[in-house]
């Protein structure tokens, strides 16, 4: 499917002014859906960009930092207003440029609308505390005051929401942002900033810059301007990160990573709908969220029967360009991707698995230029060995483990380095507490797939899954400092705990 579009020349934003990379070089941004098409030329920035763009929001940041928090996030209602003019558009480019379905694509710009708009709605909400003291005439407070400079490192995933999760709270709280998208969705990382610009958010308190992991990524991390990183990506990465940051007495960081979902189906859940489930935890997104389900732990008694009604389901899946409005799987976003999807297939064989649905390449017609597969699905027995039962693949393939008992279940659930997302199917509300109980997970469904957050809730793992990404009002705990403020209205000094002063005895 030729989808035509003008090459965007991308650029890096920094201190008010769009400029090129530093090293005048550039990388080219093509689609996953058809590698012939060019949507952009994109800068290919270095550390001397980074150091530029630092120094812009560290200057800014007095000044924005004065505005009232109320002032601050009208522009946040002027953005959203914006995007919703273009939300189409916007929609169109990211599936094109990271090969998400274009319903999905257009969920993903709701999201980012309503992360906005409740930060919008928080500005004139209560930001701290007033407590009581000890002494009468003592009040207390408790304030919340920005960090300083805030680091966004955002997936490519989810290009417009998940920037929205981090970039507005850090602003909304007086913070400045230096902001890297994903090398896979510069452009749609740029459209972000685009629109923050139009709305009126002053020079230098949003700044951009586009490259590689390497060569931008780290010595943002890693730069002495920066207070706080934020970051969604691979458990790699945010181990790094967190080591960066536990070095360097200043910073703070939070970081979401990767997942080994699984879905949980009982003998007495309701078959269709954990069937539907299934495919959807699966399936949606190509497999490509770090909530998606990689393995599906199936009770004995209906085993035979799911397997059969899932395999074929998934076989049925339509697989084609993204902006098909009836295509549910999309590519993988690039042949590094693609390669390592077809490598973890490998090794299920290697590892004994038995293959129900054979996940390869598509070769034909247009789906050739693209980086195409269909779903590969298998059975295999739990093991604690298992390469493919405990690392994350992100990519359409799933393992159906069988069970007998709960607390096998809940062995197998566990037996993992990761602790993201758990989808439960049952009937019996005894099984599901005891599952929420005992299994390690951050965000946890019944009845429903895997997939789902909204942005006013927690999202987050345990263990290999990261620090966890709060929920939105928790942000502001990540991105600010919490401080006390007393006040004395008496005549003399009064301290807590009775301790005495003794001060008459040092004026004699």
């Amino acid at each position: 499917m030729a989808v035509a579009q003008s090459v965007v020349e991308a650029r890096n934003y920094v201190g008010g002014r769009w400029v090129a990379a530093s090293t005048e070089e550039t990388f080219e941004d093509r689609s996953p859906a058809d590698t012939r098409q060019l949507l952009g030329v994109v800068p290919r920035s270095s550390a001397t960009d980074v150091e530029a763009a630092a120094r812009a929001a560290r200057q800014a940041y007095p000044e924005w930092r004065r505005w009232s928090r109320i002032k601050r996030a009208e522009v946040l209602d002027e953005f959203v207003q914006l995007v919703k003019r273009d939300k189409e558009e916007l929609a169109r480019l990211m599936a094109v440029e990271c090969g998400k379905a274009i319903n999905e694509a257009r969920a993903d710009v709701v999201e980012g609308i309503h992360t906005a708009q409740y930060w919008f709605g928080r500005a004139r909400m209560a930001s701290g505390e007033v407590l009581a003291s000890e002494i009468a005439d003592k009040e207390s407070y408790v304030l919340h005051k920005p960090k300083g400079v805030v680091a966004a490192i955002t997936p490519w995933n989810f290009p417009f929401a998940i920037p929205m999760w981090l970039i507005c709270p850090s602003l909304v709280e007086g913070n400045t942002v230096v902001f890297k998208p994903a090398e896979e969705t510069p452009l749609t990382g740029q459209r972000i900033v685009e629109y923050m610009e139009k709305a009126g958010l002053p020079a230098g308190v949003l700044d951009l810059v586009h490259g590689f992991g390497e060569e931008v990524g780290w010595p943002l991390v890693t730069h002495p301007e920066v207070d706080v990183v934020l970051f969604t990506g691979s458990a790699q990465v945010g181990s790094m990160i967190k080591e960066a940051c536990a070095r360097d007495y200043h910073k703070f960081c939070v970081c979401e990573m990767g997942g080994k979902n699984a879905m949980i189906v009982f003998d007495d859940a309701d078959f269709d709908l954990a069937v539907n489930a299934a495919v959807i935890s699966a399936f949606k997104t190509t497999g490509q969220r770090c909530v998606s389900a990689e393995r599906l732990i199936v009770q004995q008694g209906i085993l035979e029967r799911f397997t059969r009604a899932f395999v074929e389901r998934a076989r049925r899946i339509r697989i084609g360009h993204p902006l098909n409005e009836d295509t549910f799987m999309g590519p993988l976003v690039s042949e590094a991707g693609l390669n390592k999807v077809l490598g973890y297939n490998r090794l299920a064989r290697e590892e004994g698995a038995q293959v129900l649905l054979d996940g390869g390449r598509l070769e034909d017609g247009e789906e050739r230029y693209g980086y195409y597969v269909r779903p590969f699905v298998y059975t295999m027995p739990h093991r604690s060995d298992s390469r493919v039962l405990r690392e994350e693949v992100f990519g359409p393939h799933v393992a159906i483990v069988p069970f007998k008992t709960i607390e096998d279940a809940i062995a197998i659930h566990n037996d993992c380095e990761y602790g993201f997302a758990l989808s439960v199917c049952s009937r019996d509300y005894r099984k599901i507490r005891a599952i929420r109980e005992e299994c390690e997970f951050g965000v946890g469904y019944v009845n429903l797939p895997t997939i789902g957050a909204e942005v006013h809730l927690p999202f987050g793992g345990l263990k290999k899954s990261g620090t966890g990404m709060p929920s939105a009002a928790a942000l502001q705990e990540a991105v600010t400092h919490r401080v006390t403020f007393t006040i004395n209205h008496g005549q003399e000094i009064k301290m807590a705990q009775g301790l005495q002063t003794q001060v008459e005895a040092l004026e004699s």
